[in-house]
């Protein structure tokens, strides 16, 4: 049974910074890219940052040069670095597994490729 367990989120000003993490359990680490999406009051899902089994790395337009992702294979985590956080950012994070292959055949911001997703993390930033 795979799972994914985030950690991280927490209320902080604008312009700060925060680190979350994505712990997966349940299946050989390597086998997975990992994702990160975010979901605002009254938004769609929208697709974050994401990273491939090779350390690829992809950021959604609006948050290139703010977050960045990283994976430590050791650990089998992910993290997302968030800095110059604005109140925009604020949203409930997931972090999502898709197989590693399946990563660079489709498109990687669509969540219909994932087959696990965790619980969820709530960010919030006041102004």
């Amino acid at each position: 049974q795979v799972q994914l367990v985030e950690s991280g989120g927490g209320l902080v000003q604008a312009g700060g910074s925060l680190r979350l993490s994505c712990a997966v359990s349940g299946r050989t680490f390597s086998d997975f890219a990992i994702s990160w999406f975010r979901q605002a009051p009254g938004k769609e899902r929208e697709f974050v940052a994401g990273i491939s089994s090779r350390d690829t790395t992809n950021y959604g337009d609006s948050v290139k040069g703010r977050f960045t992702i990283s994976r430590d294979n050791a650990k089998s985590t992910v993290s997302l670095q968030i800095d110059s956080l604005k109140p925009e950012d604020t949203a409930v994070y997931y972090c999502a597994a898709i197989n590693a292959w399946v990563y660079y055949t489709r498109p990687y911001y669509e969540q219909a490729g994932y087959d696990y997703w965790g619980q969820g993390t709530q960010v919030t930033v006041s102004s």
